[in-house]
């Protein structure tokens, strides 16, 4: 028995670690503070699902949509503060911890168990990853690495609790992290002044095509993917992001970070796979969803 839904939010997955991905190569063409181009995205993203939502958008001000909008200022606010306390390469190596958290907090929140093949896939993406980024890793700047981990764990909390509201909308709780983004970015923009015709251009793209979208296909795709899914399958996204820096502007990785970007495509794909075979053999017509989850 196939399941289309759980097959198409696969690739809608797939889709959002793209997008997200172009967020190295697009920063580096924005002439801004990076606290400021953090605020300036979060304005264009928010702006960009107000009038995607439209009417259709709910805003409950419940207790569960408001933490998933912290958890997701979060996430940004505190990558964007590791990036410039460590190396990016400890930031997002420390910020694809998430997986581990959700694998360990999402069956008690959802009651959606990690199975064997799941801790194989994190194993073998943190392997990858510290492969792929070997050159850029400094141990160093205990500051930025507390926080790079932190970061690490509000995107896992992000993950879970918008899992948890699968029967719902959770694009208005990522409208409101944006706008919180844009507030805690404020002062940084109104003392940097108005960047230069490349930078907005760069800074709309950043908010609608690097954000925007891709948390629009995310909010559809985790309805029918188990949260650990939701934080694999995108895993590709830092492997992606210095592949598009080194065709546009020509910083190339070497030989040793190629085999490690294949080592995490690899295993990427390799339980995308697995899980759509496992539900084309009726073992899993829907994710678990346990007492836990719901609406919210």
């Amino acid at each position: 028995m196939t399941d289309p839904a759980h097959r198409k939010s696969v690739g809608l997955l797939l889709l959002t670690a793209l997008g997200w991905s172009l967020g190295g190569v697009l920063l580096k063409s924005v002439d801004w503070p990076p606290v400021a181009v953090g605020g300036g995205r979060g304005l264009v993203a928010a702006l960009f699902l107000l009038a995607v939502g439209g009417r259709s958008l709910r805003f409950t001000w419940s207790p569960l949509q408001l933490a998933t909008a912290l958890a997701y200022t979060g996430c940004t606010v505190l990558f964007a503060a590791a990036t410039k306390l460590t190396t990016a390469a400890n930031a997002i190596l420390l910020q694809y911890t998430a997986p581990v958290w959700v694998a360990l907090f999402g069956a008690w929140l959802l009651g959606e168990r990690a199975r064997r093949a799941d801790w194989w896939t994190i194993a073998a993406s943190f392997v990858g990853m510290a492969v792929f980024l070997y050159d850029g890793l400094q141990f160093h700047s205990l500051t930025g690495i507390v926080l790079a981990i932190a970061s690490g764990v509000a995107f896992a909390a992000m993950i879970l609790l918008m899992r948890k509201q699968k029967d719902g909308s959770t694009l208005e709780a990522v409208i409101l992290g944006n706008l919180l983004g844009f507030l805690i970015g404020l002062p940084a923009m109104a003392s940097a002044g108005l960047p230069d015709a490349r930078s907005l251009v760069a800074l709309l793209l950043l908010g609608v095509v690097q954000l925007g979208i891709p948390y629009l296909l995310y909010s559809r795709a985790i309805r029918h993917v188990t949260a650990l899914e939701g934080v694999l399958i995108p895993v590709i996204e830092p492997i992606l992001n210095p592949i598009w820096v080194m065709l546009v502007i020509g910083e190339r990785p070497s030989p040793l970070a190629l085999v490690g970007g294949a080592i995490v495509l690899g295993a990427v794909t390799w339980r995308a796979v697995d899980s759509i075979r496992e539900r084309r053999a009726g073992g899993l017509t829907r994710p678990p969803a346990g007492p836990a989850a719901g609406p919210g």
